[in-house]
């Protein structure tokens, strides 16, 4: 009795697919990252660059700054950006595409560009402060302070917080809403009962998304703000490149990483969804952002 052969399956290679992208991750995040992380220590290996990050009275000062700007940005993104986004989802197919266009326009807009138009915005004598003056209200100067830095931030950061919004918004059926309605419930009850529950997962994506690159932010502080009023991507790079003090900046890199790393964490297990990667990305590279 002859038996059959089944004829062997080829080998499955779509893996392979993965090798370029890999390889360039971990050439470009992963090894540089792990040297940071590595030079953080010192020679010889100890702990004194992280434990006078709590000490030195610099180091606090700034990050619970940028700490506090992130979280305004974030927060005002979201007031601003939770209706816009509800706006396109209610939108003709052409509004939308024009509420999309001005979405997109700060992608296309150069990142020097933008900053030096706030510079000649919120400067004395300026457009914002002639219009307080217009008013009474004189020597309202937001150059070369963290308010300014932090509306010209919230400007740059309102798309981050748009898509993602979008995005869930899209995809919730509007039957519930009528369905909820029809139970006896009233519109405002329907939305915060029915429809917010299902777009939190949007919500905490661009929460994340925002709050990530804020913390990162580079062009836009050094720009608009003062020495007395730096970020922490700014001290960093001061610390690498100006005082050559490589463990210091790892240390102080690698700690503003852990702590955004565990603000992801805990914002995922409230429903969020983001890659590490583009965290790790954003927040270890602050001379790429805004």
């Amino acid at each position: 009795m002859t038996q059959l052969s089944l004829p062997r399956r080829a080998p499955n290679l779509s893996w392979l697919l993965l090798v370029p992208a890999v390889a360039l991750m971990a050439g470009v995040v992963y090894v540089p990252l792990i040297q940071s992380a590595v030079r953080s220590f010192g020679d010889p290996p100890s702990l004194q660059e992280y434990a006078d990050l709590f000490s030195d009275g610099i180091t606090m000062t700034v990050f619970w700054r940028t700490l506090g700007s992130a979280v305004v940005v974030t927060l005002v993104t979201l007031v601003l950006g939770y209706p816009y986004a509800y706006m396109m989802t209610r939108a003709s197919a052409r509004v939308r595409g024009l509420l999309m266009t001005v979405v997109l326009v700060p992608f296309w807009t150069s990142a020097m560009a933008r900053n030096f138009a706030w510079l000649i915005l919120l400067e004395r004598n300026g457009p914002v402060d002639r219009i307080f003056q217009f008013f009474g209200i004189h020597d309202v100067v937001f150059y070369q302070t963290t308010t300014g830095v932090t509306i010209a931030m919230t400007q740059v950061m309102l798309p981050f917080m748009v898509l993602p919004l979008y995005s869930a918004l899209a995809g919730i059926d509007r039957k519930l809403l009528l369905a909820a309605q029809g139970l006896g419930s009233t519109p405002v009850k329907a939305f915060w009962k029915v429809f917010w529950p299902l777009s939190k997962v949007g919500v905490m994506s661009g929460l994340v998304l925002v709050f990530t690159l804020s913390m990162g932010f580079y062009i836009t502080p050094a720009l608009l703000g003062s020495p007395q009023n730096s970020m922490i991507a700014q001290l960093i790079s001061q610390r690498a490149t100006q005082l050559l003090d490589f463990a210091a900046a790892g240390a102080l890199g690698t700690f503003v990483l852990i702590v955004t790393l565990v603000l992801v964490g805990m914002a995922n297990s409230q429903g969020g969804s983001i890659s590490a990667i583009s965290v790790v990305v954003n927040t270890d590279s602050p001379k790429g952002n805004g």
